[in-house]
C-alpha cells in the first residue's frame, strides 16, 4: 500500500480537472447544426450566476438590441424590482417578448418598447409561479415551469399553492457571534404537498384563465411537471398522481380552459417514470411518437392524433432510452438505446409498417465500436453531432449527414485528445466489465452489472495477499454506476493508492426492463443489500483479492445502501463509508420516497424495514459518516437521529461534519479534505 502524504496524483488532477473532456454545449452544437434561435433582433445575456439548489439559480439578465447596440437589465421597468435578480429568462419564439421571474411572480418584457408588465402580483411568498418549488426542482429535473405558446400570444405557467408544506430550517453557522437560519417549504414522505394549477397568461388582454378539470376538489393531490404547446390554442400538460402509478397527457384549450384526456397509463404494481414525457416527439400531422414502458421495456410507440396506439416502433428486450428526432420526409425515427445495460447506440427505425424506406420497417444500428453514444440532429433530421466515449476514450464530437440508415462523417468537431494522453500517462488499468451471478436460497439465479478496477501487478509477491477491495456503488431505483463511459473520479485514485474498486448495480438498477426496475418497489434496501454482499463475497474469491480487507462506500442513497448492508448479518465488510446518507425514509421528501414506497400511511411495513434506526444496533464494522450541516436534501437531521441510536447501542463511529456546506461538498476545501479523510480512514481500517 502506498503512503498516502497529503493527496494522491490522480485525485489533483480528478479535483483539478485536468481529466475533464471538453463538452460541446447545446448552443453549441445547435450552432453547428444551423438550428436557428429565437430572437433575430434581441438577444439575451446574463452574468454574476448565483446558484440557490441544484438547478436553479439566480442571475443579472440583460436583453440586447443588436440593431441599436444598446443594452438593457430585466426587470429596471418595474420600479419595485429594480436591485431583483432574475430566474428563467425565456424569448418567446417571435422573439419579441421575454417572460421571466422574480420573486415568485411572473413578468414579461416587451422589447420593441423597454416596458414590462407583472403577469402575477401575489403578494403571499408561498404562492410561486412558473418556476419550480424545491420539491419540482430536484424530484422532476426542472427549474422554469412556463411555456410560450408558437405564436407568442399567451403564456402558459404552473402555479404552485405551498401554503401547507410543512417549514424545515436548519443552521448557519458562518462566522457571527450567532448563528442564522435558513428555511424552505419541504414535503417530507406522507406530508402535504404543494397545490398545482395550470394558468394561461393572453398577452392581448392581460387576462388570466385557469385551465379546468386537471385539480379539483377530488383530484387535487397531484405533480404537474410538464406543460408543452401542439399549436397556438392547445397545450399538452402532464400530470401524475401522488403516488406515481398513474400518468395522464391532457390536451388542453387555451381558451375554453377545458382539459380532455389524451393519453393515460396506470399501474398497480410499478411506478411511472414521469420522464419519458420528455422524449416525446409530436409530428406535424398531429401524429405523436410516445415513450412508453407499457409492455415492460422502455418502447417507442406511434399513437394517432386522437390519441389511439396505432403500433409498437422498438423491439422489446432492450431499453429504449432517448428519442433523438424523426425525419418527417423519410419517415425515419432516430433515437438511442442501451444494447447492453452499460452501453448505448443508436438506431434508427421507419414508422412505415412495411418496405417504403431504406430503414424498411426494422431497427437498424447506426453505431459501432462499443460505449456510449448520443446525438444531437438538426430540425430536418438530416444531420446530427454524434458523441462517444468509452473507459478509454474521452468525448469525440463529430459532425454527420445522416440518410434513413446511412451516416456520413464530414468532420470531427472534438475529439479532446490532448485529455486522453494526460490520462494515459497515468498507466492505471481500464476497468472490466463483469457480470456476478448470484444464486439465492429461494430466489433463480439473477445476473448483477459490475466492473472491476486492479492493478496489472495482481497479488502482493512479499504477502501473497490479494489487494485490498473497495465496492463502489449508488444502487438508487432506476441508477446505474456500471456504465462504459469516460469517467475519471475517486475510483481511481483508489486503485492508485493500492485498491482493487470494485463497482455494483444492484437489483433495482436501469437498463434491464421494467421488471427488474421495479425489483425494489415499496422495499428499499433490503435486495440491494443481498446483492452488494453477493458481488462482495465473489470478489473475494478472486486471488488477486483480499477478502479479509473490503470496504464498502456509498453517497446519499449509496450512503444509506452502505449502512443497511453493514447492518446485515452476513456482511464481509470491515469497513464502510457513508457520505450524506438517508438514515429514515419518513425523513426524506414526498415525491422521490413516495414514488418508490408510496406513502407511510400505506406501507408502514415497507418503511420500518427500510429504517436504518431501527437497525443500529445490528450495525457491525468500522464507519465513517459524513455529512454537510446545510444540506438541503439529505438533511443532517438523518445523520443526528442515526448517531442518536447508535450511541444508544453503544456503538463506535467516526463522523465528519462539513459547516454550511450542501449535498455535493463541495465549498471551499472540503472536497480534497474529504477525500483524503476517506483514504486515511481506510489505510486505518484495512
Amino acid at each position: 500500500m502506498k503512503t498516502l502524504l497529503i493527496i494522491l496524483s490522480v485525485l489533483t488532477g480528478i479535483l483539478g480537472g485536468e481529466y475533464n473532456a471538453k463538452i460541446l454545449s447545446v448552443a453549441e452544437q445547435d450552432s453547428i447544426l444551423n438550428v436557428a434561435e429565437a430572437g433575430g433582433r434581441y438577444r439575451l445575456e446574463k452574468e454574476n450566476e448565483e446558484k440557490i439548489f441544484r438547478r436553479s439559480e439566480v442571475a443579472d439578465w440583460y436583453i440586447v438590441d443588436t440593431m441599436k447596440h444598446s443594452r438593457k437589465r430585466l426587470g429596471k421597468g418595474v420600479s419595485e424590482l429594480a436591485n431583483e435578480r432574475v430566474r428563467d429568462a425565456q424569448m418567446s419564439p417571435n422573439g419579441r417578448y421575454v417572460a421571466f421571474v422574480i420573486g415568485n411572480n411572473l413578468y414579461i418584457h416587451k422589447c420593441d418598447f423597454g416596458t414590462e408588465v407583472a403577469v402575477t402580483k401575489d403578494e403571499n411568498r408561498d404562492i410561486i409561479n412558473g418556476v419550480a418549488d424545491w420539491l419540482y426542482e430536484e424530484e422532476f429535473g426542472v427549474t422554469a415551469l412556463f411555456a410560450w405558446s408558437p405564436d407568442s400570444k399567451r403564456l402558459a405557467y404552473v402555479r404552485l399553492d405551498e401554503t401547507e408544506v410543512p417549514d424545515f430550517s436548519w443552521d448557519v453557522y458562518g462566522e457571527t457571534q450567532y448563528p442564522t437560519q435558513e428555511h424552505l417549504r419541504y414535503p417530507k414522505a406522507g406530508c402535504q404537498n404543494a397545490k398545482a394549477s395550470v394558468c394561461v397568461y393572453d398577452i392581448a388582454t392581460k387576462g388570466i384563465l385557469t385551465l379546468k378539470d386537471l385539480t379539483n376538489e377530488r383530484v387535487n393531490d397531484v405533480y404537474i411537471p410538464r406543460l408543452r404547446w401542439y399549436d397556438n390554442e392547445r397545450v399538452f400538460v402532464q400530470r401524475v398522481n401522488r403516488d406515481q402509478t398513474l400518468m395522464e397527457v391532457f390536451d388542453c384549450n387555451a381558451k375554453s380552459t377545458v382539459a380532455t384526456p389524451w393519453y393515460r397509463e396506470e399501474s398497480k404494481q410499478y411506478f411511472m417514470d414521469y420522464s419519458l414525457f420528455d422524449e416525446w416527439i409530436w409530428l406535424s400531422d398531429g401524429r405523436v411518437v410516445v415513450l412508453s414502458e407499457q409492455n415492460g421495456w422502455r418502447q417507442a410507440f406511434l399513437y394517432a392524433n386522437n390519441g389511439f396506439k396505432v403500433r409498437a416502433l422498438t423491439p422489446e428486450g432492450m431499453d429504449v432510452t432517448a428519442l433523438y428526432a424523426v425525419n418527417e420526409k423519410t419517415q425515419t425515427l432516430y433515437y438511442q438505446a442501451a444494447t447492453t445495460p452499460a452501453t448505448r447506440d443508436i438506431y434508427c427505425v421507419s414508422l412505415k409498417p412495411t418496405s417504403g424506406s431504406s430503414v424498411k420497417g426494422r431497427e437498424v444500428k447506426l453505431t459501432d465500436k462499443e460505449g456510449m453514444w448520443s446525438a444531437r440532429f438538426n430540425k430536418e433530421a438530416n444531420k446530427a453531432v454524434f458523441c462517444y466515449q468509452s473507459f478509454g476514450t474521452p468525448n469525440t464530437y463529430t459532425l454527420c449527414k445522416v440518410e434513413g440508415g446511412k451516416v456520413k462523417v464530414e468532420r470531427v468537431l472534438e475529439d479532446n485528445a490532448e485529455v486522453a494522453e494526460a490520462w494515459q500517462a497515468n498507466g492505471l488499468p481500464e476497468p472490466e466489465l463483469i457480470k456476478i451471478e448470484v444464486r439465492g436460497e429461494r430466489l433463480e439465479a439473477r445476473e448483477l452489472e459490475a466492473m472491476l478496477l486492479i492493478t496489472n501487478e495482481g497479488v502482493n509477491e512479499l504477502t501473497n495477499e490479494g489487494r485490498p477491495l473497495v465496492v463502489m456503488h449508488y444502487s438508487g431505483p432506476q441508477s446505474q454506476r456500471v456504465l462504459n463511459r469516460w469517467r475519471k473520479r475517486f475510483e481511481y485514485a483508489l486503485v492508485e493508492a493500492g485498491y482493487a474498486v470494485l463497482i455494483v448495480d444492484p437489483r433495482g438498477s436501469d437498463c434491464k426492463g421494467r421488471a427488474w426496475r421495479n425489483e425494489t418497489y415499496m422495499n428499499l434496501g433490503v435486495k440491494e443489500a443481498e446483492d452488494l454482499i453477493a458481488a462482495a463475497n465473489w470478489a473475494a474469491q478472486r486471488p488477486d483479492i483480499d477478502g479479509n480487507k473490503m470496504a464498502i462506500l456509498g453517497w446519499s442513497y449509496g450512503g444509506y445502501q452502505t449502512l443497511m448492508t453493514m447492518s446485515q448479518a452476513n456482511h464481509p465488510f470491515k469497513a464502510g463509508i457513508a457520505i450524506a446518507p438517508v438514515t429514515d425514509w419518513r425523513l426524506y421528501d414526498s415525491a422521490y420516497t413516495e414514488r418508490y414506497m408510496r406513502r407511510p400511511q400505506v406501507n408502514d411495513r415497507g418503511y420500518n424495514q427500510a429504517s436504518l434506526l431501527d437497525r443500529a444496533a445490528d450495525l457491525t464494522g468500522k464507519v465513517l459518516i459524513i455529512h454537510g450541516t446545510g444540506d438541503d436534501n439529505v438533511h443532517v437531521q438523518h445523520t443526528m437521529q442515526y448517531i442518536a441510536k447508535l450511541v444508544e447501542a453503544d456503538k463506535d463511529f467516526e463522523m465528519q461534519l462539513y459547516p454550511d456546506d450542501n449535498h455535493h461538498l463541495r465549498r471551499g476545501n472540503n472536497a480534497k479534505h474529504m477525500h483524503n479523510k476517506i483514504l486515511k480512514f481506510l489505510q486505518n481500517n484495512l
